[in-house]
């Protein structure tokens, strides 16, 4: 049997239209192409980004679940927080250089791969600004250089590009040991699914 249901405007509450209607208006208009160095690193940071910090507050959110709102009022977990935050981007920030820097060498011949270091180095230094600790993005510069001097360009795209910020989301993530444990295959899809939804994007939108 089939239910008709007919929507009245008063059933509508103003604020749902609203973000309906924002939903729709950024599905429809077009995406800003991404054209040169300049737009490149404003994609890597900003995906960068979204991608671990959607990640960890939403694992937390999973983990804590009622207490989680109530956890962001103690000094000692918001700390903890914040550094698995920083430290997740960082390596975030790591892998989608690599990939992007190797898909365009791959696909459009773009041979400038030293590029890769200037665009983390700028979004390092530009953090620093906003808060995140010298430590990390020294740690993060010295792990980028030796990432970079191992690394395999034409195949560094399809080898698993995100495997290191998958597994920092692991590693960083301020739950308990033993629950991590039981949530590793989890969590370690959900960064990687995140991942591949950038991974369409990219390709949807570069035009170097």
């Amino acid at each position: 049997m089939v239910l008709k249901y007919k929507l009245k405007l008063k059933d509508v509450k103003l604020s749902d239209f609203k973000i309906y209607l924002f939903a729709l208006f950024k599905a429809i208009i077009p995406k800003k192409k991404i054209k040169n160095i300049s737009e490149l690193t404003d994609f890597i940071k900003k995906k960068s980004a979204w991608v671990s910090q959607v990640t960890l507050y939403s694992y937390l959110k999973t983990r804590m679940g009622t207490r989680y709102v109530l956890m962001f009022d103690d000094d000692t977990f918001m700390t903890s927080v914040n550094k698995a935050k920083w430290n997740i981007y960082c390596i975030s920030l790591q892998d989608l250089t690599l990939y992007t820097i190797s898909y365009l060498k791959v696909f459009f011949n773009f041979q400038d791969v030293y590029k890769a270091e200037d665009i983390y180095e700028t979004i390092l230094n530009e953090e620093l600004k906003n808060g995140m600790p010298e430590e990390i993005v020294s740690n993060g510069k010295e792990k980028f250089k030796n990432r970079v001097q191992k690394i395999n360009w034409q195949t560094y795209y399809n080898s698993l590009p995100f495997n290191e910020s998958a597994l920092a989301l692991y590693e960083w993530s301020p739950v308990a040991e033993e629950l991590k444990t039981l949530d590793r295959k989890i969590v370690l899809n959900s960064m990687i699914l995140k991942w591949d939804n950038i991974r369409k994007e990219f390709k949807d939108l570069i035009k170097f």
